[in-house]
Parts: C-alpha cells; structure tokens; sequence
C-alpha cells in the first residue's frame, strides 16, 4: 500500500474573515477529509510571521493516491464537503500530492521503505 501526502497552500477569503476561515478548517473541513477512505491524518501550519498561506497536509493510504485525491476533489465540488466561502478560491489553493519515499521516525536510525517497491530517483 502506498503512502503519501496532500499538501494544501490556502489563505482565507478576506481579512476579516479570517476567524471563520480557521474554525470552518479545524472543525468541519479536516473532520470531514478524515472520515474519508485513504485519509489517515490532516494537520494544519501557518506561517511564523503571518507573510505566507496556511498548509494543511493531508496523509493518505492507499493502493492509488491519486484516485483517493480525486474522491476528495469530486466531493468537495460536488457538495459532499462543506465548503465556506471563508476560503479564498481566487487564486485557487496550490494543491500538490507527493508520495513518500522514505520516513525516519525517532528512535534506532534506520529508514523504512515508503512502500514495498524501491524509490525510482
């Protein structure tokens, strides 16, 4: 099964909104992507100095990334998501799906294969 991450750059539609944009995020959108099958966790950064878009990083398991990023994609245009118009859409959300390659985790240093197949660098 191959792992992998969504990586989400979004800004909130106006500055004012700004707090709606945040709690429409953490407590319906990410709820929501996580209850979806090949969704496994989503976290959200923002910017030390309040000068870039927030990123939400979504990882996903699943024999086909990018039909679980489509299912997402599908579901939100097609109302499936409650999406908020706190979020900005002009210019869209940069949306990148990446597959792990390798992970190390704290403890005994050693890598751990992304998945069973060899990384093709």
């Amino acid at each position: 099964m191959a792992r992998g991450i969504l990586y989400v750059e979004t800004r909130p539609s106006a500055p004012q909104r700004t707090a709606e944009y945040h709690a429409w995020y953490d407590k319906t959108h990410l709820r929501e992507v996580v209850a979806m099958d090949g969704f496994v966790s989503a976290r959200r950064l923002g910017p030390i100095a309040d000068d870039g878009p927030f990123v939400a990083l979504y990882e996903i398991e699943a024999d086909d990334l990018q039909a679980v990023a489509d299912r997402l994609f599908e579901a939100a245009v097609g109302g499936a998501l409650h999406m908020s118009d706190a979020l900005c859409t002009d210019p869209a959300p940069v949306v990148r799906l990446l597959r792990t390659i390798t992970v190390h985790e704290s403890g005994p240093e050693r890598p751990t294969p992304a998945d069973s197949g060899s990384a093709p660098y």
